[in-house]
């Protein structure tokens, strides 16, 4: 919140970052803060630092850039600020998240490998944390079937941890992205993986927790998920198995017992999916769908009154908004109101 009380005093976070003492008292921060972020101000080179990102390669998004993820942006906590390695592409709004274990028995790989495949073939984004164990098997299960992965590390973006993983994460560089709200220099710290999850579980549309143990950052992952709004499957196990208990106690407490994978496919609509990357390839976002698309917002509106601040026929605007709907930039909502429907807006840009 203080970030964004930053942003609506100056306008960007550059200005922000530039304002002097007196123009930070207006912002709204406390004198404590001030002198804090005027201390970080002086100990930090921003050259040295956008050389270092320059030469990993590494790329940083804000909430006021186009590309920042949608859902991302729509959740409690959302950092301001996101490092990344690699590209984020529209269809990754289609994704889901398979976390687990680093300590996984035969059967626990077997799902995850399966898994990952599995929703490779779907088209569908594999989200994780890089971490050994569930996640790097999912996510390279992932990308040896030709599909995307998204991994969010907990350390800034100049290193890869664990070191065992650093081919999966040049692979994952290359097939979606490196991700981290950590800044370079950051090392990995047992205090960073907690939050980490938060985005994990936001980036994607469902969490399956393959095997956890009672503590496990999966489960903190799962109910980042709850939190946000987000389905939550869980692998069942024998009740005698260490890697099992986390899995099983989300069932108890109401996740959604993962039985087959079709359920995944229910729980994204599928069908839907293909219906809208069909429908963006082949319908263009022509002037009367951008003049329209200006007009609506989050906010139920009435076909009239769009037609109205359009200056359109109301046969016009019912057909233009038909084809957004398909392409999932709006949604009807009953009574012919539609609302702007910004997340599968080009998220992550082109």
């Amino acid at each position: 919140m203080r970030f964004k009380s930053l942003l609506d005093t100056f306008g960007s976070a550059k200005n922000a970052w530039e304002a002097s003492e007196s123009q930070l008292r207006t912002s709204g921060l406390g004198p404590q803060i001030i002198k804090n972020l005027l201390s970080l101000r002086n100990k930090l080179n921003f050259e040295d630092m956008q050389a270092e990102m320059r030469k990993h390669s590494v790329g940083a998004l804000t909430w006021q850039d186009e590309a920042y993820p949608a859902r991302l942006r729509n959740i409690a906590q959302s950092p301001p600020v996101i490092y990344m390695r690699g590209e984020l592409i529209e269809r990754d709004d289609w994704a889901i998240a398979v976390v687990g274990t680093r300590k996984m028995t035969s059967y626990g790989r077997q799902v995850a490998e399966e898994l990952g495949r599995f929703l490779a073939n779907q088209g569908i984004t594999v989200v994780s944390g890089l971490a050994k164990g569930i996640d790097a098997v999912a996510q390279q299960a992932a990308i040896r079937a030709g599909g995307r992965s998204i991994a969010v590390l907990a350390h800034g973006l100049h290193m890869i941890y664990p070191a065992e993983n650093r081919n999966l994460a040049h692979s994952i560089e290359t097939n979606g992205a490196l991700i981290s709200d950590y800044a370079m220099g950051i090392p990995p710290d047992s205090a960073n993986f907690p939050p980490r999850n938060r985005i994990i579980s936001a980036l994607s549309r469902a969490t399956v927790v393959v095997e956890a143990g009672k503590r496990s950052g999966a489960l903190i992952t799962a109910q980042f998920a709850v939190e946000q709004g987000r389905d939550v499957f869980a692998v069942p196990g024998g009740i005698y198995a260490p890697q099992s208990k986390g899995p099983n106690r989300l069932i108890r407490d109401g996740a959604h017992a993962l039985l087959s994978f079709d359920q995944l496919l229910e729980a994204l609509d599928l069908e839907f999916m293909h219906h809208q990357q069909t429908a963006r390839a082949s319908l263009p976002k022509d002037a009367t769908q951008a003049k329209l698309y200006g007009i609506l917002s989050p906010e139920p509106m009435h076909v009239n009154e769009i037609g109205n601040l359009a200056e359109m026929p109301i046969d016009q605007v019912s057909s233009a908004l038909a084809l957004m709907e398909l392409k999932g930039m709006v949604r009807q909502v009953g009574g012919m109101n539609y609302v702007l429907v910004r997340e599968l807006r080009a998220p992550y840009g082109n």
